[in-house]
């Protein structure tokens, strides 16, 4: 599989509520509500909703997210991202224009369990 691959892709107009854990990459463009994990990658389209826990390898958003997220290699917002709650990460790139409010914590890679256990 190439490494920028999308393995799963939740379309816009979709809503889905749980659990989802995933290898590789996956994009929504629907309403999620529920948690997040994985080792890859986490794209959330400009259309996207999402509410609750996130904890991923690397979040690349143009959506909305609200909730805990916390990563532990890159997050990147840009322009049409909005994120609202507790953002943990080593790595973090905010395009202009995109909307943060809540409380970012720049940690180490291993320390993202605990930064969402903690809150």
């Amino acid at each position: 599989m190439a490494r920028d691959e999308i393995n799963a892709f939740l379309g816009a107009g979709t809503e889905y509520r749980g659990d989802l854990s995933f290898k590789g990459a996956v994009r929504i463009d629907g309403a999620f509500a529920g948690t997040i994990t994985s080792e890859g990658t986490l794209i959330v389209g400009q259309d996207a909703h999402i509410e609750g826990t996130i904890m991923v390898a690397t979040l690349i958003s143009s959506g909305w997210i609200k909730g805990e997220a916390a990563m532990s290699q890159q997050t990147v917002f840009h322009k049409t991202a909005r994120f609202e709650g507790l953002l943990t990460t080593p790595s973090l790139s905010v395009e202009e224009g995109a909307q943060i409010d809540g409380q970012i914590t720049m940690n180490k890679a291993d320390n993202r369990q605990n930064a969402v256990e903690e809150n």
